[in-house]
C-alpha cells in the first residue's frame, strides 16, 4: 500500500510539473538551452576589412549623409560583426553632426542639404520641422584624417572609384570631383579610390558599386542629361572592362571579398510611391481642362484621316494620344513622351502637335513629381496646372522605352559582375533578388517584416532610394549568409548574424 502512495505521489508531482510547463497556450514545450558553436572565420582573414562602393557603402539615408546613419551603415555593421572572427578596427570619415549637407569655407553647398524627416504626413526637409540649421561639415575646413576603411562614396559611379583626382578639391568647380571623396583624400588628393583602398593592402573588402552607372539615368528621368554607363569600353570608361579591373586590383594580394550585383531601380519607393493617376478634379475644372485641349485632340483625329493606310501613324496610338478629364479623384498626369510619332516630321501640316500623351500603369513618375503635379505653370492663370494643362517634362517620368533601358542595362552589369566574381573566387549577394523580394511582398527577418513601401515598409529611408539602417541590417546578414557560403565562415551557425530590430527605420528631428 506504501509503494502504491508513492507511486501517485510521483505521478502527481510529474503532472503537476507538466502542467506548470504548459501553462501558455497548455501546449508550450520546454525549450531546452541550444549550445552554439564559436564563430569563426573559416578561409576569410578579417583582420583588415576595406568596403568600397557608393552611398549604399556610405551610410547616406534620408538624402544625406550624417552620423548616425554613418554608424548604421553595411559595412560598420559587418565590420562589428567580424570582430568575433578576427575583425581589426574600421574607421570611417564621420560627418560633423546629424543634420546633414555639405559646406564649402562656410557657405552651404547648392544640392547637399540636411536631411529628410517624417512630419506625421511624409517625407519632409528637417529645417521645415526645426526651423534654419548650420551646415557644420566643411570640405574645406574640417575634414576628417585616415586612411578609413569605409570607402563608399555617395553618388560614386563604376568608374569613379579608378577617377584620379576625384577627391580633389581643385577639380570641384570642373564637375570632376566628388565633396565627400574630397573630405577622404588627406594629403593625397589626386589619390582614387581604389588606391586609397589598395594601399592598405586589406585582407578582406567588400565592394557594391554600379547602382549609379543606371540610378543616375533613372531619377533624371531618362532626359538624357545623366547617361547610362556603356557596357563596353576601356577602364574608367565601360562598366565591363571597369569592374574587371577593379576586382582584379582588390585580389591581386590574396585578399577575400564579398560583392554585391545591382538591384532593380526600378522597384525603389522613388519610383513606385507616385501613381500615374492622382489628378482630382471636379466637373467645372475637367470640362474647362477639356475645352483647352479640343484644339489638339481634333489635330490628332485629322492627322489619323490625312495618315490612314500610311503605316506612318496607327489608330493605337492616336487613340493613346487624345487627352479626357473627368470628374475623378484618379485623373491620369499628362507627359511628354518623345517616343511618339513626330507628325510633323511625316507631315507639316502637324507640325504644331506635340509628343504628349496621358500616362498609364506603365509609366513611373519619380518622387518629387509628387511636389510638382499640380502647381501652377503661371500663377495669375488657374488653368495652367503643371500634369494637367502643362504635361510633364521628361525629367519627371520614366516611360517603358526608357525602363526598358534601363533593364537592359543592369542585366548586362549584372551578367559582368557575376562573371568576375565567380573567376576570383569571391562571395556574391543576389541584391538584384534581394529588392524583388521586398517589392514582391516583404522580408521577414526575426520579428519584422520589410517591404519597399515608403515610410511604412521600413527597409528604404525617406528619399525612396536608400536604405534605413533596419534595411542595411537586413542586407549585412545576406552579406554574412554569401561569406558562410564561400569562406566556410559560420556567422549563421554561430548566432552571429543581426536582429534587425535593434536598428531604427527612422530618426527624430532632434537626433543629436
Amino acid at each position: 500500500m506504501m509503494n502504491m502512495k508513492i507511486k501517485y505521489i510521483w505521478l502527481l508531482a510529474c503532472i503537476i510539473v507538466f502542467s506548470a510547463c504548459n501553462k501558455r497556450e497548455d501546449f508550450e514545450m520546454i525549450e531546452e538551452e541550444v549550445q552554439l558553436p564559436p564563430a569563426t572565420p573559416g578561409s576569410a582573414d578579417f583582420s583588415n576589412f576595406v568596403a568600397l562602393g557608393n552611398s549604399l557603402m556610405a551610410g547616406f539615408t534620408d538624402g544625406a549623409l550624417f552620423i548616425a546613419g554613418q554608424n548604421n551603415s553595411l559595412p560598420n555593421i559587418l565590420s562589428q560583426q567580424f570582430e568575433v572572427a578576427g575583425g581589426g578596427s574600421f574607421i570611417q570619415p564621420l560627418t560633423n553632426d546629424n543634420l546633414g549637407g555639405l559646406a564649402l569655407a562656410g557657405n552651404r553647398l547648392p544640392g547637399f542639404d540636411p536631411r529628410f524627416i517624417f512630419d506625421g504626413a511624409g517625407p519632409a526637409p528637417l529645417e521645415s520641422v526645426i526651423g534654419p540649421v548650420t551646415v557644420t561639415t566643411d570640405i574645406v575646413l574640417n575634414n576628417p584624417t585616415g586612411p578609413f576603411n569605409n570607402l563608399g562614396v555617395p553618388g560614386a559611379k563604376s568608374f569613379h572609384l579608378l577617377a584620379p583626382g576625384y577627391g580633389n578639391l581643385g577639380n570641384l568647380a570642373l564637375g570632376l570631383a566628388n565633396p565627400y571623396f574630397i573630405r577622404m583624400t588627406g594629403s593625397n588628393p589626386d589619390a582614387s579610390v581604389l588606391q586609397l583602398a589598395a594601399t592598405q593592402t586589406p585582407s578582406f573588402f567588400s565592394l557594391w558599386i554600379g547602382n549609379n552607372d543606371v540610378l543616375g539615368y533613372a531619377l533624371s528621368g531618362g532626359d538624357g542629361t545623366d547617361p547610362i554607363t556603356p557596357v563596353d569600353g576601356p577602364p574608367g570608361v565601360g562598366f565591363n572592362q571597369t569592374f574587371g579591373a577593379l576586382i582584379a586590383s582588390l585580389t591581386a594580394s590574396g585578399a577575400g571579398g564579398v560583392v554585391a550585383n545591382i538591384p532593380n531601380v526600378l522597384e525603389i519607393p522613388h519610383f513606385t510611391t507616385v501613381p500615374h493617376n492622382p489628378v482630382p478634379l471636379d466637373a467645372a475644372t475637367a470640362a474647362a481642362v477639356n475645352q483647352e485641349y479640343v484644339p489638339y485632340n481634333g489635330g490628332i483625329q485629322a492627322a489619323l484621316a490625312a495618315l490612314e493606310g500610311t503605316g506612318l501613324f496607327t489608330a493605337e496610338e492616336a487613340a493613346a494620344r487624345i487627352i479626357s478629364f473627368e470628374a475623378s479623384e484618379t485623373n491620369a498626369v499628362v507627359i511628354e513622351d518623345e517616343s511618339l510619332t513626330d507628325l510633323g516630321a511625316i507631315n507639316p501640316a502637324f507640325a504644331g502637335l506635340p509628343k504628349i500623351r496621358q500616362a498609364t500603369a506603365d509609366d513611373l513618375l519619380v518622387l518629387l513629381a509628387a511636389n510638382f503635379i499640380g502647381t501652377l505653370a503661371d500663377p495669375n492663370n488657374p488653368l495652367s496646372v503643371n500634369g494637367v494643362a502643362i504635361p510633364l517634362a521628361d525629367k519627371w517620368v520614366l516611360i517603358p522605352a526608357e525602363q526598358a533601358e534601363i533593364s537592359e542595362a543592369i542585366t548586362n552589369f549584372n551578367g559582368a559582375i557575376s562573371s568576375a566574381v565567380s573567376a576570383a573566387g569571391l562571395a556574391l549577394v543576389d541584391a538584384n533578388s534581394l529588392y524583388n523580394q521586398l517589392l514582391a511582398g516583404g522580408i521577414t527577418s526575426g520579428n519584422f517584416t520589410l517591404t519597399s513601401n515608403l515610410v511604412t515598409g521600413g527597409a528604404f529611408s525617406l528619399d525612396g532610394v536608400h536604405l534605413t539602417a533596419r534595411g542595411n541590417a537586413l542586407v549585412a546578414n545576406e552579406f554574412m549568409k554569401a561569406i558562410d557560403a564561400t569562406y566556410g565562415s559560420n556567422f549563421e551557425a554561430s548566432g552571429n548574424l543581426v536582429d534587425i530590430g535593434n536598428y531604427p527605420t527612422n530618426y527624430s528631428p532632434t537626433l543629436q
